[in-house]
């Protein structure tokens, strides 16, 4: 499967305020183009954290492109607690919620139970296990900063989609990755930049995972 990591920073790399607001880092161009990646993607994978914090449709809406828009990926929620509201608006069909708890109803979600980590966390292998046995060949990664750290410490992201502000929010700000454990530069996961785009005041980088 080929996954994709998806994030929208400020030049410093966060994707949020101390506080946790971060809608909207980017700009509207940024966004659309965001849009436009979920319609290429068979899935688009978030934490709870995100979920709890944007309240994300994780859906194409993209009115002047309608033969994108018709292509809506299945969205995917990393829950071990089952915490995600059933009001939520990701909690309708069409969503997969993994969890390492005895499923229960959320909204009209789908809530499938996965072996999780010495955390109790759903492990990357039983994620990908599940997403793969359903034919689902490519994933985008959407958020948050921990969910990018275990995908990218596990060197299965291969490629980056990375949008960058033009605002800095401070080493308070919270990091659109989190920590990877790395005791040496040597141990660093590599890409290699494929283009920079302008989109209004942002920039979008394109990378590819060096091999």
């Amino acid at each position: 499967m080929r996954i994709t990591w998806k994030v929208a920073t400020s030049l410093d790399g966060r994707i949020g305020t101390s506080t946790g607001e971060s809608q909207w880092i980017t700009g509207p161009q940024s966004r659309a183009q965001g849009h436009r990646l979920r319609a290429v993607h068979d899935a688009v994978l978030v934490g709870v954290e995100t979920v709890l914090a944007d309240d994300p449709r994780l859906t194409v809406r993209l009115p002047e492109e309608p033969e994108l828009e018709a292509r809506q990926p299945l969205r995917v929620v990393l829950d071990s607690k089952l915490r995600t509201p059933s009001f939520a608006r990701i909690a309708v069909a069409g969503t997969l919620i993994l969890t390492t708890r005895e499923p229960m109803q959320v909204g009209a979600a789908e809530v499938v139970r996965v072996s999780g980590d010495p955390s109790n966390r759903p492990t990357v292998d039983a994620v990908l296990e599940t997403l793969a046995a359903r034919g689902l060949k490519s994933l985008m990664i959407e958020g948050g900063g921990r969910v990018a750290a275990c995908f990218v410490s596990a060197g299965l992201v291969d490629a980056i989609e990375w949008f960058r502000a033009p605002i800095l929010l401070g080493g308070d700000g919270r990091p659109g990755v989190a920590a990877l454990n790395l005791a040496r530069l040597a141990h660093a996961p590599q890409y290699r930049r494929l283009a920079v785009e302008p989109l209004g005041d942002d920039l979008w980088e394109r990378y590819e995972r060096r091999t």
